[in-house]
């Protein structure tokens, strides 16, 4: 029998499972902003590690991006900003968010503008305040962009969107489940040379210390190594699109269609083990959650969630 998740107090962050001391910080609208991941001199990236939750994903080209939702923290610098993804029409749509991006392919913009969210768009691709420039050394002018989520909650606030959202569907507890296996280390190899992550289990943190190709991935706010509390794959069906992300090179580069809805496989990786099970997301408003075959919720750990979607063949090592 499915068993119903436990509705959390209110002054718990539905994202995280822990309390927060100020309950105004989950009385507003969560915030989605799209967060580059290549080349290498992006890195360290601004702010990813005060998001609640992030979305890594592959774009064209066999690179990752990020998506990072922020609810119960504040980052006083994020980015640096890219531009939007096809999963960018379903991430703002199950997390309620907003979402902050810099633009994006013809295609892309156009299904954006036709979403039920973009009254919630924040861009400069339509004229929207709240972005600056940093420039730096080293790196070309589109990996110079970021904002910081006081203003991109200012802005939401102006335009009358900043409530409180119904979250819930995740299950939280300190314990793991009893029937996890051996997962100290994880490696999530997209594309050789190119974009890789991997997780290493530190017991006395209780979280997986992550890496990009071997080099610890910092947070340039606090420069330190990303801690992340739960790690899970997501296996999805990737389609090729159409839709021309990149012509300038000798190849043409089309949009890669995710498809995260209805439901597939996952694993929840926690506490040093790994947890078999299905993501399931019914209805396109629905948050995706995660659970046995029994239809019983996976609890996660307090604390941050990194989602890796992978394609549905794609083989993570485990040890």
């Amino acid at each position: 029998m499915e068993l119903e998740p436990t509705p959390l107090p209110v002054d718990v962050c539905p994202l995280t499972g822990q309390g927060v001391t100020d309950i105004s910080v989950l009385e507003r609208r969560p915030l989605a902003v799209k967060i580059s991941n290549f080349p290498p001199i992006v890195r360290p990236q601004a702010g990813l590690s005060f998001a609640d939750v992030v979305f890594e994903h592959l774009a064209e080209a066999g690179l990752t991006r990020f998506t990072a939702i922020f609810l119960s923290k504040d980052a006083e610098k994020v980015g640096s900003i890219r531009s939007a993804r096809l999963i960018d029409l379903e991430i703002p749509a199950m997390f309620k968010s907003l979402f902050a991006y810099s633009g994006s392919s013809g295609g892309v913009k156009q299904k954006i503008m036709e979403s039920d969210f973009f009254d919630r768009v924040i861009s400069p691709d339509f004229g929207h305040p709240g972005f600056y420039r940093i420039p730096s050394e080293g790196k070309a002018y589109e990996h110079t962009l970021f904002s910081d989520t006081y203003t991109l909650w200012e802005i939401a606030e102006e335009r009358g969107l900043n409530q409180r959202q119904d979250l819930s569907g995740w299950v939280f507890s300190e314990e793991p489940p009893e029937d996890g296996t051996p997962a100290t280390y994880i490696e999530f190899l997209y594309t050789p040379k190119y974009a890789s992550a991997e997780y290493q289990y530190d017991p006395e943190r209780e979280a997986y210390l992550r890496t990009i190709f071997g080099e610890p991935h910092t947070d340039e706010l606090t420069g330190e190594q990303i801690a992340v509390r739960n790690v899970i794959a997501v296996f999805a069906n990737h389609v090729e699109t159409d839709i021309v992300e990149d012509s300038t090179g000798p190849r043409i580069y089309y949009s890669i269609e995710i498809q995260i809805w209805g439901e597939g496989r996952a694993i929840v990786f926690r506490d040093g083990q790994a947890f078999e099970g299905k993501w399931v997301r019914p209805q396109r408003h629905d948050l995706i959650r995660f659970v046995d075959y029994a239809g019983n919720p996976i609890p996660l750990k307090p604390g941050n969630t990194w989602i890796q979607v992978v394609p549905l063949d794609f083989e993570i090592k485990v040890r």
